[in-house]
């Protein structure tokens, strides 16, 4: 076997690597024990490749643990964004008819210029484009950021119309070696009970 029909679509974990503004930095301690080397890793929940889950916005929602296999495996469609400069509006979504219980990710400049460094100016899921995903009934959507909506915009909408939805949320995916088309996605969290997010590996599987 090899990872000719495979794509990771996560982010390289490090210390010292960009968290979104007032997330806890990744910390990696090394820990000696009498018959081998372990390691003390401090992380937030948010942190690189991550899912949403609803706790992170409603109090009583589902945590990330409880988040159904069925919605984090399965055929996935890359859309190419990448000529998008500020939201991703409707308009953009629209062109790419888009179906119910698809899983949808959106490659955008973010992923052409990196990960190694904080942009304020990323590009962003607007909350009309999130309740348009909604209304089309689409069951996961991620988007190579480490938030979804803008910087600094107090509308959560692009968070609460999805989460409330069910609608499974990847932030931070790294698309920059993935071309627009159809792929089996497998995205899975760690197994957390309860909890409002975890990391994730993500890959495609070219089909």
């Amino acid at each position: 076997m090899d990872n000719m029909n495979y794509i990771d679509i996560s982010q390289r974990l490090y210390e010292g690597m960009p968290v979104y503004p007032r997330n806890p930095k990744l910390e990696i301690e090394a820990i000696q024990t009498a018959t081998s080397d372990i390691s003390l890793i401090t992380i937030g929940s948010h942190t690189g490749t991550h899912v949403d889950a609803p706790r992170h916005v409603f109090a009583e929602g589902v945590g990330v643990g409880e988040l159904l296999l069925a919605r984090l495996i399965g055929e996935c469609r890359v859309l190419d964004m990448t000529e998008v400069r500020e939201g991703i509006s409707v308009a953009d979504l629209e062109k790419h008819d888009i179906r119910q219980n698809e899983r949808i990710l959106c490659k955008t400049r973010n992923s052409e210029r990196g990960f190694d460094r904080w942009y304020d100016d990323y590009v962003y899921l607007t909350g009309d484009a999130a309740e348009y995903l909604v209304e089309r009934k689409v069951m996961l959507f991620g988007l190579d950021s480490l938030g979804i909506k803008k910087k600094g915009l107090e509308d959560n909408t692009a968070h609460t119309a999805l989460l409330g939805a069910g609608v499974v949320v990847f932030e931070g995916l790294n698309l920059s070696d993935a071309s627009e088309g159809s792929y089996e996605f497998i995205g899975l969290p760690l197994r957390l009970d309860g909890l409002d997010g975890s990391p994730a590996r993500a890959v495609l599987r070219q089909i």
